[in-house]
């Protein structure tokens, strides 16, 4: 996997105070795309042992409330291995750290995935531009929904984040 920058202290990218991993390559290719830059999966640097250091040196930050996948598409198919290690290395060595997820896919088409579960938001559905809202909150369009992982996971229905 491929990356194009880990941003630190972001707080548009989710709740809180946020590091955030922006990965490369996506087959949505959504017209009006913030981040076009990111489509080609071989764009970028790879995603190495010094990148992951780097990373998980920004998460271990006391005051640092979590991590965000962005991109990119995370969950471009050639992305999903490395991006769900991650996830799971993450989740157990900073458990109370939140982690969400921007995927152009719908929550229903990846919930199967198996390391959804230790995802607390995804951010859901592909950008449509005519839906544009810039008051919406962590989201760029109407059609996107924030869905709070857990809770849906739990009650088998889409149940939406909310602080």
């Amino acid at each position: 996997m491929n990356y194009h920058n880990i941003t630190v202290d972001d707080m548009r990218n989710g709740d809180g105070l946020r590091t955030v991993l922006w990965v490369s390559g996506c087959d949505h290719r959504c017209p009006e795309c913030q981040n076009p830059q990111t489509w080609p999966a071989n764009s970028g640097i790879p995603f190495d042992d010094n990148a992951k250091a780097e990373l998980f040196t920004y998460i271990a930050r006391d005051y640092m409330d979590g991590i965000t996948f962005s991109g990119g598409a995370p969950l471009y198919e050639p992305n999903r291995e490395t991006v769900g290690a991650l996830i799971r290395e993450i989740r157990e060595r900073f458990p109370e750290k939140t982690i969400w997820l921007y995927t152009g896919f719908l929550f229903e088409d990846i919930r199967n995935l198996p390391f959804v579960p230790l995802i607390d938001v995804i951010v859901d559905g592909p950008y449509i531009k005519a839906l544009r809202d810039v008051q919406l909150h962590w989201k760029g369009s109407a059609n996107q929904r924030v869905i709070d992982v857990k809770r849906t996971l739990e009650t088998g229905s889409v149940v939406l984040w909310n602080t």
